[in-house]
């Protein structure tokens, strides 16, 4: 049985909060609309993967001796 349609702002809670706000989403909107639920639930999850291979990708490029430099 699915409910009544909910708004597509729910998307901005993972944008904003990553697998927490996709979690919070998907259980707030579950009984409601559970397509929507999923998807808010999967861009959670992908915007969390995507920030964390950010960052692998990005330490990969600091020099070794780099917390060793002397400060200004």
């Amino acid at each position: 049985m699915q409910g009544r349609k909910r708004s597509a702002v729910w998307y901005l809670l993972p944008i904003f909060l990553g697998v927490i706000g996709g979690l919070i989403g998907y259980f707030a909107v579950r009984h409601d609309d559970p397509s929507l639920a999923r998807k808010v639930l999967y861009v959670g999850i992908g915007i969390t993967a995507f920030g964390i291979s950010i960052s692998i990708v990005a330490s990969l490029f600091v020099p070794e001796d780099f917390y060793s430099m002397p400060s200004i």
